[in-house]
Order: C-alpha cells, then structure tokens, then sequence
C-alpha cells in the first residue's frame, strides 16, 4: 500500500512492483490530513486483510536562520514531520492494539540527534519523532500490545528533500555536504526491510543510516 501526493509517482513505482512480481495499491495522500489518513489504513485492510507495518516518511526540510522568520516553513514542517507522523500512528494504532501485533517506523533525521545552525525547526520536528517513537515502543511494551517501533536516522540521503529550502545561503550549505556525501535512499530501503524482517519478539527501535565518509 502506497501513499503519498503525487499519484504519477505512487503508479510508477506501483507499476514497478508489480513488473517484478509484487503486489502494489496506492492512494494520494496528504498526511496532515486525519481522515486520508484513516481512509488510506482502511483502504490497506480491505485490501490485503489486515496491516501489519506503516512506515511514516513524509518530510519536509526548508531550512532558514531564525533570523528570518520564515513563519509559513515552520508551521509547514510542524504539519508534515509532526502531525503527518502523528495522524499515520492515529490512524493504525487502533489495529495494531486489537491484533495485538503491528510495526510503526518512522523516519527522523540525524538533525534528531545533532543541532545546527538554520535547522532549528526542522531539527526540531525530528527530535519530536525520537521522543514520540520512543515513548511508542515503551508503552507498547508495558501495555503488552506487542507493538514494534523503530526510528531511522538518516545523514545526506538523495531525495528530494533539499527542494523545499528557500533561503540561498542554507541550500548552498546543503547542496554541498550532498553533493559530496550523498549516497543512494535504496540504501534506507534496505535497512526499514531488515527492521521488519527481524522475527516479531525483536524490535530494533534505532537506527542511525548514513555515507561512510559523511562526518555528520
């Protein structure tokens, strides 16, 4: 089940999947939307029988000074980095409680885990997604709904998250430590497929994936 914004990108890789076998439905999505959210779960269920896995990857990034007050960007990544991983949870966490089984992964950043300067807000909404996530895997241990819950941590991935930085002097700053460090996101797929391939009383719950060279 695939879920994002834009549909022509959601059939390519559905079209794709299916080319090698798989099986692949998709929806458009906007996860700062509750009910897309609830719909996208339902749609998952009615489709394949049940969930056992959301992996919530939604992000925005467009970095600035605070000097800037670039207002509409923070409200912007407190909507999708905060409340789209809070609505995802929202809305299979019902199913996951009842089956008593169930997967959540989120994707944070290595800017939850380091500051620096002009990533205050987004540095921000992805220490969120730590503590969040982490509080998630307690509760759901003490609570014995047998929940799994990992976070990744990804450095200089190549993805289209530095299309959403306005402020020249960050995106200069970016486009550097990408453009020398930036590695491949098959590499992020490849580590969400050995979370969820470990057996169900295993949860690896961190997960910080970055280039070998990348100083971060």
């Amino acid at each position: 089940m695939l879920g994002a914004r834009r549909a022509e990108n959601l059939k390519r890789i559905a079209d794709e999947i299916q080319q090698h076998g798989g099986q692949a439905v998709y929806q458009e999505l906007d996860v700062t939307k509750q009910s897309e959210n609830d719909a996208i779960v339902k749609l998952a269920k009615d489709t394949f029988g049940r969930v056992d896995v959301i992996f919530l990857n939604a992000g925005l990034m467009p970095n600035s000074p605070l000097s800037a007050l670039k207002t509409d960007d923070w409200h912007q990544m407190v909507d999708v980095n905060v409340k789209g991983v809070l609505n995802g949870v929202a809305a299979v966490l019902p199913e996951f409680i009842a089956q008593k089984s169930g997967h959540v992964i989120a994707t944070s950043s290595v800017a939850g885990l380091k500051a620096y300067p002009g990533g205050a807000v987004y540095g921000g909404t992805k220490w969120f997604v730590r503590d969040f996530m982490e509080v998630l895997r307690m509760e759901s241990a003490m609570e014995g709904t047998r929940i799994r819950a990992a976070t990744i941590y990804p450095a200089a991935i190549n993805t289209e998250l530095l299309t959403t930085i306005k402020d020249k002097a960050s995106l200069d700053q970016m486009q550097g430590i990408y453009d020398t460090y930036g590695i491949s996101p098959d590499r992020i797929a490849s580590v969400v497929a050995f979370a969820i391939d470990q057996p169900e009383d295993t949860t690896i719950n961190e997960l910080t994936v970055g280039p070998a060279n990348q100083p971060w």
